[in-house]
């Protein structure tokens, strides 16, 4: 049965039933191997290197780490520890810190997104990093007499109209590991004002899914169901960005220090779906590439990010540097170019914009 007859089906039905929608925080992932294809391209896949989870920065040891550390301004981050996990928040960013090498990690964590109905598109250990494929969360589905008859013989005719998939990030550190899990999503949507056709587009990430998956994670890593929902309860400092220029170039301007803006750039760039190929912590700076809109239709950054490939072969990928500076209790966010020069494109103005995009 086609997408149109899908979506008039389930309107139907949810009319029918509304009061016997799941609760909207219940999650039940399916995996979506099936869908319409909506596969990063192969250019914004991550590069194979030989830094196992590595730490960002030059060449690295927990010497110059833990100097480097030292000599940072003390900034205050929200932590609470169970065992040997802690969950971290910055702004409204979370993240896990486990005391366990990456090593010990990997396969639990393969296992806790297998677990929860995913199948993995991407697994490189040697970057820390692997993403699930588009699944859809069946709890959102209304649970009425009709489907409780007929659902296991048509499962198919029944649709959220919605698809998420989340990438997992694990970067060492001197005393353990950091993971951080992003999420993106799509939705679809009719196309044209007679609803005969429908088109699938990006949705904005949702924190609290990400949130959700972190508490379940920190479950899968020893942490209680209630240690877990105490620790992700707390309240989060709302933090602020805006776009803005210094001496002619786009920048984003942060609200808060080095330490936090880093991560929280970190997220930004797995969220929209670019492929960072390295990074240098002690010198600010994400290694990028982007792969430019079409000259005659801009459909919008992260549709691009996720449908990049069909605009050809005449639309090479372009890299360029996320550049995070502290200034004071602040940090600027600017675009250079593969040389380390200062970006003035309507690319740097683009990637600009949907960095505070993410970060707002």
């Amino acid at each position: 049965m086609n997408h149109i007859s899908r979506l008039a089906l389930l309107g139907l039905v949810t009319s029918l039933a509304a009061c016997s929608v799941l609760e909207p925080d219940k999650i039940d992932y399916k995996s979506a191997g099936k869908a319409p294809t909506l596969e990063v391209p192969p250019d914004l896949t991550q590069l194979s290197r030989d830094n196992r989870y590595a730490l960002p920065g030059a060449p690295v040891s927990a010497n110059s780490y833990q100097a480097g550390i030292a000599n940072a301004p003390s900034l205050p981050t929200a932590v609470s520890n169970i065992g040997d996990v802690r969950l971290e928040r910055a702004g409204n960013e979370r993240w896990i810190v486990v005391s366990r090498p990456a090593d010990q990690l990997w396969e639990p964590v393969r296992d806790f997104w297998q677990e929860s109905g995913f199948l993995l598109t991407t697994e490189q250990r040697n970057l820390g990093i692997m993403e699930t494929d588009w699944a859809e969360n069946r709890a959102k589905l209304p649970q009425d007499i009709i489907r409780g008859t007929i659902g296991k013989l048509m499962d198919s005719v029944y649709s959220t109209g919605e698809l998420d998939r989340f990438r997992t990030r694990m970067e060492r550190t001197p005393n353990g590991t950091e993971i951080y899990i992003t999420h993106r999503g799509m939705e679809e949507v009719y196309s044209t004002a007679r609803k005969d056709s429908t088109i699938w587009q990006p949705r904005k990430p949702d924190p609290d899914l990400e949130a959700e998956f972190l508490r379940r994670l920190m479950v899968k890593l020893g942490v209680s169901q209630e240690q877990s929902k105490a620790l992700v309860a707390a309240g989060p400092v709302v933090q602020t960005s805006k776009v803005s220029t210094v001496d002619g170039q786009p920048v984003v301007q942060i609200n808060e220090g080095f330490e936090r803006a880093w991560r929280r750039v970190g997220l930004a760039l797995d969220r929209t779906g670019f492929t960072v190929e390295d990074r240098d912590r002690a010198a600010g700076t994400y290694f990028v590439r982007y792969v430019p809109p079409n000259a005659n239709k801009d459909p919008g950054f992260i549709a691009r990010m996720l449908t990049l490939g069909q605009a050809g072969k005449s639309d090479p990928p372009i890299k360029y540097r996320i550049q995070v500076k502290s200034q004071g209790e602040a940090t600027t966010v600017a675009v250079l170019n593969d040389k380390g020069a200062p970006e003035t494109s309507a690319n740097a103005q683009r990637i600009v914009k949907v960095i505070a995009d993410d970060l707002k």
